[in-house]
């Protein structure tokens, strides 16, 4: 099998670490296969692709979008160093305001699977960060929200010794205490 799975600390959460098949010329490896994907759980339908590239200590997110344009994401960082973070936002959930963060580089060549109903968000670690994701519903403005990065109830260890930059909606997103928990269902 070309990749291996390897399920997080919060349920539905999935780091997928693809075969890599390299030698003096370069690699080669796949990085999406619907057959294996969903064999291993990952069922969702992707529609559309984005490409992101950030400047060193740019931090994004954390976003997300309300029912019923939810995003399940399959996130990877093609050039550079990322901290990617999930926090999990699904108001009947165990493991509801925890969070998972991973290291995603050009390096590793992993990706994170994370589902709908999770806030998104990443910290770049190194000069700059070209990000590609798969997200299985298309983009909505009037669905776009997000929980601040710095929520000390949520307390991310963004792993950083710098002060992020940050956009301006990124600086004023509520706190996860703040946000109707009816807009999450």
């Amino acid at each position: 099998m070309p990749f291996e799975f390897e399920k997080q600390e919060i349920k539905d959460i999935i780091l997928v670490k693809p075969k890599v098949f390299g030698d003096n010329r370069g690699f080669f490896l796949e990085s999406y296969k619907k057959s294996d994907f969903f064999a291993n759980g990952i069922t969702v339908e992707f529609n559309q692709d984005n490409h992101s590239k950030s400047a060193a200590h740019v931090l994004r997110g954390l976003h997300y979008q309300v029912k019923p344009y939810g995003q399940a994401k399959l996130v990877r960082c093609t050039k550079g160093r990322i901290y990617d973070v999930a926090v999990d936002i699904r108001p009947d959930s165990k493991t509801f305001g925890k969070y998972v963060k991973v290291e995603l580089s050009e390096e590793n060549k992993y990706m994170l699977f994370i589902p709908d109903g999770f806030a998104h968000g990443f910290v770049v670690l190194s000069k700059e960060a070209e990000i590609l994701y798969k997200a299985s519903g298309e983009y909505n403005s009037q669905a776009d929200r997000g929980v601040l990065w710095n929520d000390k109830d949520i307390n991310i260890d963004w792993g950083i010794d710098f002060e992020p930059i940050l956009s301006d909606k990124d600086m004023v997103q509520p706190k996860l205490s703040e946000i109707n928990k009816k807009e999450l269902i």
